[in-house]
């Protein structure tokens, strides 16, 4: 338990710094319903694993006292990506469909106070996802679940400067958002289909007003007096699009970027298509740090995941490797799979490929 604490204390004080996640979803022309989204990280390596857990798995919540809080069975197995440790699932699927995600959430959202007399229903905020995905099918299945736990931060007190909120969706495109405020569970229908980070969710929405301007039609040009002001190129519509990294930013961004992009024919194609659009969102290692600073990592940007609920398949591609690799559920027994986990990656780990001239 101390080793996890330590890692909870480092992980949690590089978030406010280098913390920016971004989620997005899309619909195929076919049905097919995908969630994505990216997990930034400038300080050091997430050492991010790939978890398999199969139905029937037991797990136990971390609490601040130690590892005894909620023990669950998994009804559903499920496939994962985690960080630091492989408890600590950050983005996954389940055979069933369901999709979940962590993203930082500090200072506005706060949760109940860790009381051991709630053990057997106690859930740490960097578990929660484990939870949902082993317990759940739908959407509505967690809405009414999230009433019968705790969630607790392992740092203790509420959590508040390190909180978390979650993105969370089932095969029929229904997506909510969860936040603790106050130790109060809200949840809210996520009808942009966008996710980033601090403040909350209904202030992002909100602030989309505040661009309503913007448009994917190209400006007309017109005269100023006796000069003609005209656009540049394409894309003058867009003029006012913030482009800095804060999470206010990146909603507006990829809620627009979401939003004007044409709906592709099948899964495939949709799935290429989410990548591209969070490539907008890929955020360089030095812009984070002053001079003498930097990491020494390829990006903040340490993978991107590409979930398809419909298909239960998982694609990932990480700041090592932009190889785009796929976990498929259906090739999975979870009645007999073992619990098991392995790196994303290596440093070393890009292919390059070399063209032959003759």
């Amino acid at each position: 338990m101390k080793k996890l604490f330590i890692i909870a204390c480092l992980f949690f004080a590089w978030q406010f710094k280098a913390e920016a996640c971004t989620g997005i979803s899309m619909f195929a022309a076919d049905g097919s319903y995908f969630q994505a989204r990216t997990i930034e990280w400038g300080g050091t390596n997430l050492n991010s694993v790939y978890v398999v857990v199969p139905r029937n798995f037991n797990q136990v919540s971390f609490t601040p006292k130690g590892k005894n809080g909620m023990s669950f069975n998994s009804k559903y197995g499920y496939v994962g990506l985690a960080v630091e440790e492989k408890e600590f699932i950050a983005e996954g699927v389940n055979e069933a469909g369901l999709s979940a995600g962590l993203f930082y959430y500090p200072n506005y959202g706060s949760y109940q106070l860790y009381d051991e007399k709630y053990n057997s229903i106690t859930v740490a905020d960097l578990q929660l996802v484990s939870y949902l995905l082993s317990q759940f099918a739908t959407v509505d299945e967690v809405k009414a679940g999230m009433e019968k736990i705790r969630v607790v931060s392992l740092m203790g007190g509420d959590g508040a400067a390190e909180a978390i909120h979650w993105r969370v969706g089932d095969s029929s495109g229904k997506q909510i958002v969860i936040e603790i405020e106050q130790g109060v569970v809200h949840i809210y229908d996520n009808h942009i289909g966008v996710l980033t980070n601090a403040p909350g969710f209904n202030w992002h929405v909100t602030n989309l007003n505040n661009y309503v301007n913007l448009t994917p039609v190209n400006s007309q040009a017109h005269n100023m007096g006796d000069v003609k002001v005209f656009p540049f190129s394409f894309g003058s519509g867009f003029l006012g699009l913030p482009g800095d990294f804060t999470p206010p930013s990146r909603f507006v961004r990829a809620a627009f970027f979401k939003t004007t992009a044409p709906m592709m024919k099948d899964a495939r194609s949709t799935m290429l298509q989410c990548f591209t659009i969070l490539n907008n969102f890929d955020i360089p290692i030095g812009m984070e740090y002053p001079k003498g600073e930097i990491p020494d990592l390829p990006s903040a940007t340490q993978w991107t995941a590409v979930t398809d609920l419909t298909h239960k398949v998982i694609y990932y591609k990480t700041f090592y490797n932009n190889t785009i690799r796929k976990i498929d559920l259906g090739s999975i027994d979870f009645t007999k799979v073992k619990y098991q986990y392995h790196p994303l990656d290596t440093p070393d780990s890009q292919p390059v490929e070399t063209i032959k001239i003759s």
